[in-house]
């Protein structure tokens, strides 16, 4: 049980800040090594494509990962399967600064991966176990607004860094980070939930399918899922729309990057503020539509093989009304899990990177056949949630 009575306020303290941290590991991982791709593949004397391959084993960790952490977290409680999580992470990421090849690069990244996946499932639960599901959905808005960071600073970082210091110092920064959170996590963030002898961890998988088995779960889940995988395809597809279709140089693509967060940022905000005058279930079946609309937007856009402003605009407009859509899915599927909240929050994440690998796949196949291939798989996701989540409504 919870050692904490869940509130119907938000608050945000340093406890909340401190949780928005955890789950920076996992997008940071991914962006900031982004501009080092191309000294990453002349190190190792290689084709940078090759080097794609250690963010696809980045996913498939992501997806593997948060379903150890799960059912461990409501057994043992919330903060020794961080700590287990945040040494893997701190020792991957040492490793990978030194990895002798390419090969070993990819390995190491699948289990920087499996490290990250603690803060990102327990920093879920964490809020579950101190909020109700309204309270929930605004600290989760506030998550957003520390995530959406790592895309805005993270790329222009990388490129300084490697140009400075060689691609190498991405990894070794990234565990001085995990050794300083895990520091303050020691010292000020609290234990949500004691020890749990009735949780058994060899019936970790049919908790999980009794998790995916609650219908509300599934529709704000995978609804929510689809919706980001969205999210994923234009990190996937970007710099070939962007770089080599529009003609972009490095540097004006990271902050093209950038802008595109800072829209998720603000309407994660705008989500907070009106979370305090709306149910977060209402703003959701508002958002969902809207976004289908824009979706539907992106494949007209597609069609017609439009120009680089308005492309940028749908990607624009599809990506901040995530920080609608993702905040309220989230709390939803987490709303009635209160005592397996760790289980239902690895099941959520998984699912959310298991669709976002097969959809960076799906870009990659697109891409081949149409230039904006991006934009027909981001119209497709979008249409997809928004289908999803009226099927799955409860009769």
């Amino acid at each position: 049980m919870s050692q904490y009575q869940v509130s119907d306020t938000a608050r945000f303290d340093l406890m909340v800040v401190v949780l928005a941290l955890l789950t920076m590991f996992g997008p940071l991982s991914i962006d900031m090594y982004l501009p080092a791709f191309g000294d990453i593949a002349t190190s190792y004397g290689t084709e940078a494509n090759r080097v794609e391959l250690s963010l696809t084993s980045f996913f498939f960790g992501l997806f593997i990962g948060q379903l150890l952490y799960g059912t461990a977290s409501d057994k043992w409680g919330r903060k020794p399967p961080l700590y287990f999580g945040l040494t893997i992470y701190i020792v991957a990421s040492l490793a990978c600064a030194y990895a002798p090849n390419l090969e070993s690069l990819i390995v190491l990244r699948f289990f920087q991966a499996i490290g990250s996946c603690a803060g990102l499932v327990i920093a879920r639960a964490m809020v579950r176990d101190l909020y109700s599901a309204q309270a929930s959905a605004q600290v989760f808005s506030f998550l957003i607004l520390v995530m959406g960071i790592a895309p805005v600073l993270a790329p222009l970082a990388g490129a300084y860094v490697t140009q400075a210091l060689g691609w190498q110092a991405i990894f070794l920064i990234v565990a001085a980070l995990a050794v300083a959170c895990m520091a303050i996590v020691h010292v000020r963030l609290p234990e949500t939930r004691g020890f749990n002898g009735a949780v058994q961890m060899r019936r970790s998988l049919p908790i999980y399918w009794d998790v995916l088995k609650d219908r509300g779960f599934l529709r704000y889940s995978l609804s929510g899922g689809i919706a980001q995988a969205g999210l994923f395809a234009y990190i996937t597809g970007s710099p070939v729309v962007f770089i080599d279709h529009f003609g972009l140089d490095p540097t004006h693509y990271s902050w093209l990057f950038g802008f595109n967060a800072i829209g998720i940022i603000g309407l994660s905000q705008f989500n907070a503020w009106l979370l305090r005058r709306r149910d977060a279930r209402k703003i959701l079946n508002v958002s969902l539509p809207f976004l289908a609309l824009v979706a539907l937007s992106a494949l007209l856009l597609a069609w017609l093989n439009a120009g680089f402003w308005w492309v940028l605009m749908v990607v624009f407009v599809y990506i901040s009304t995530l920080g609608m859509v993702f905040p309220n899915a989230m709390a939803g599927a987490l709303a009635e899990q209160q005592e397996r909240a760790g289980s239902a929050s690895a099941v959520t994440g998984s699912l959310q990177f298991l669709i976002a690998g097969l959809i960076s796949a799906l870009v990659n196949s697109v891409g081949h056949l149409h230039p904006l291939g991006m934009l027909m798989v981001i119209g497709g996701c979008g249409l997809t949630a928004t289908i999803a989540y009226r099927l799955l409504r409860t009769p």
